[in-house]
């Protein structure tokens, strides 16, 4: 007898809810919304597959980056209803943070371990300001970027004040925001249908997106040092000119 290669992927809503760690409330919840397709029956059971794994992995992605329920909605309202698990999986690759390190919470002595000093209450409110630390509802509690720690810690020994800190913060965010908004519509329009068109095999167009990341970050630093560079020159071919 041959055996059946879904078997393995066939969940009930208990192994689907501890896969992707929800409850059982929550999964049919997000399942009487419409997040994920109706279960497979058989009599009074439920079972579930590979494609409401991959479904509800990526509602869960969504949360994280803070999407509201409706927009998770709208969001999965555009993906096909007959796509397969790895073109859902797709999605969360394309979500997923473009820094290698997810944040992490630490309390203030581990804060200043790792940032090497003691820290101020002024300088929590640099690190802050810079976006290194967010405070918690606990107290002395912080949600920490480590791939930013180290900026941060050079702005401390920078003594940089407060207020240039905010100021900082909001021209990298807004000029960010606008950059992040153009390379986004630039992949949509010029490289995403490209590798649609392709047919290239799901896991493969996964792998083309990982690399285009740190391509587009290195792109970015290297433009911004030389942007710099080009500044530090204007700025002294005007001193030398007065």
């Amino acid at each position: 007898m041959t055996a059946d290669p879904d078997a393995e992927q066939t969940l009930t809503v208990e192994q689907l809810a501890a896969r992707v760690g929800m409850t059982v409330r929550t999964v049919r919840f997000y399942a009487g919304r419409g997040l994920i397709p109706p279960p497979r029956r058989e009599g009074r059971n439920g079972y579930y597959g590979p494609d409401h794994l991959a479904r509800l992995e990526l509602v869960r992605e969504l949360q994280a980056h803070g999407f509201t329920l409706s927009a998770i909605e709208g969001y999965l309202e555009r993906i096909p209803a007959d796509a397969t698990p790895e073109q859902v999986a797709l999605h969360r690759t394309l979500l997923a943070p473009w820094t290698p390190e997810m944040p992490e919470t630490v309390d203030r002595a581990a804060l200043e371990t790792r940032c090497g000093r003691a820290l101020s209450d002024d300088d929590i409110e640099v690190l802050v300001a810079l976006g290194v630390v967010e405070p918690t509802p606990v107290e002395d509690q912080f949600r920490l970027a480590p791939a930013h720690l180290a900026i941060g810690v050079s702005f401390l020994d920078a003594t940089l004040p407060i207020e240039a800190a905010l100021a900082a913060r909001k021209i990298i965010t807004e000029h960010s925001s606008q950059l992040a908004q153009q390379l986004t519509e630039m992949f949509r329009v010029a490289v995403w249908p490209h590798l649609k068109a392709s047919d290239y095999p799901p896991e493969l167009l996964t792998t083309m997106v990982e690399r285009f990341k740190p391509l587009t970050v290195q792109a970015l630093v290297t433009a911004y040092e030389e942007a710099v560079d080009e500044q530090k020159r204007l700025t002294v071919i005007r001193r030398t000119d007065r």
